[in-house]
């Protein structure tokens, strides 16, 4: 990747922020930390983002100058996704539009053609009323008792507007792809969409660090099969992508930014379709910072996590035959993108053809001990 690619996908303030990535080197991945436009490798001082994050004090350490960054060389240095020893985190049916879709592809049973109907018939009832409650609210409850009543309940509302978040784990530690990589999809699915979300950095003490770019893919058709087939509609080879850089918060970017935060989303396909979308995050139904106090729950994360915030973009217009929706298609460009984040870009492919996953935490481990970076320390 060439730097002016990399430059273009930078937060338009970059020069301000302080961005934390990761880069693959000649002897093997290197964190990286952007300040004031200057790169410098602090992987002598923290050997994985997830070390970086653990001991973060506000600035984080100092590093090797490795120069201005529109001028480093990112076509030797090919810049990998942010996170690395983080579990991969997200949070679902966080907007009202995202419970309604979810809602209706349940009631569809994961077949696109009987949507636009089913859609038609919830969006006036669930949907006006869904958007004025406070999940785990008095008011929800009672609107729950309304629909439960009317036959209208479903597994998907009771996370949208009860007391408990839909998290789940989206993908296994070191699988996610970064920017400028490929994105795949199942290729027995045939009801499937990009998830624009932002992306939260927690540390192994709960602190909430950063902020980045995720796509959360997603195979409509198999989750509205069944819930219990999440999994398999959810994690896939390649089938998350985070990036390009984790925006640190400091004074002049704070989880306010996030919660103000608007995210675009622009596929385009090699058939000349075009779809544009994007998700307000004031709009979210929980707080940012709640939904980290429920991913931590009673769970440990020694090596901290990255959380998924959800989505409010629930693409609904016809790609090829009228009532049959959105689907990908491989040779798809999606780009997503927010003003203070950046931009995340991923061509898909299918799972099957994407590069598969073979760099573990047991080869990482191994790669860093060759390189005599990682440290002996007491249990804690």
């Amino acid at each position: 990747m060439s730097v002016q690619a990399v430059v273009a996908c930078l937060p338009q303030d970059w020069r301000e922020a302080t961005l934390v990535g990761r880069i693959q080197t000649a002897e093997g991945p290197a964190v990286i930390v952007v300040r004031k436009g200057r790169v410098q490798d602090v992987t002598s001082a923290a050997s994985t983002v997830a070390d970086l994050m653990r001991d973060w004090n506000g600035e984080g350490p100092q590093g090797r100058d490795l120069g201005d960054l529109e001028e480093f060389d990112f076509a030797a240095n090919k810049l990998l996704t942010p996170v690395d020893l983080q579990v991969i985190k997200a949070a679902g049916v966080t907007f009202a539009v995202s419970a309604v879709e979810r809602v209706i592809e349940e009631r569809a049973r994961g077949d696109a053609s009987r949507a636009e109907q089913i859609r038609q018939d919830l969006r006036e009832r669930v949907g006006s009323d869904i958007r004025s409650v406070q999940p785990g609210s008095d008011a929800a409850a009672r609107l729950k008792e309304a629909l439960i009543a009317d036959g209208l309940w479903s597994q998907y509302l009771e996370v949208a507007i009860g007391p408990d978040a839909e998290i789940f784990t989206k993908a296994p530690i070191l699988s996610a792809v970064g920017h400028g990589g490929q994105i795949g999809v199942r290729s027995d699915s045939s009801w499937n969409n990009p998830e624009p979300e932002v992306v939260l950095v927690v540390d192994r003490k709960g602190r909430t660090l950063g902020a980045t770019l995720g796509n959360d893919v997603n195979l409509r058709d198999f989750e509205g099969r069944s819930a219990l087939l999440l999994s398999k509609a959810k994690d896939n080879n390649a089938s998350c992508s985070i990036g390009p850089f984790i925006r640190i918060f400091d004074d002049g970017f704070t989880v306010d930014d996030v919660r103000s935060a608007r995210v675009d989303l622009e596929i385009q396909g090699k058939d000349n379709y075009r779809l544009e979308g994007h998700s307000s995050m004031d709009q979210i139904s929980r707080d940012p910072l709640d939904l980290v106090t429920q991913a931590q729950s009673e769970h440990h994360f020694p090596d901290g996590f990255v959380l998924f915030l959800g989505t409010l973009f629930a693409p609904t217009q016809d790609r090829d035959a009228p009532g049959k929706g959105f689907t990908h298609k491989v040779g798809d460009v999606v780009r997503i993108s927010s003003p203070r984040l950046g931009l995340l870009e991923n061509e898909v492919t299918t799972s099957k053809d994407a590069p598969p996953w073979q760099f573990g935490v047991s080869d990482l481990m191994r790669n860093l001990a060759g390189r005599g970076l990682l440290k002996a320390e007491s249990a804690q």
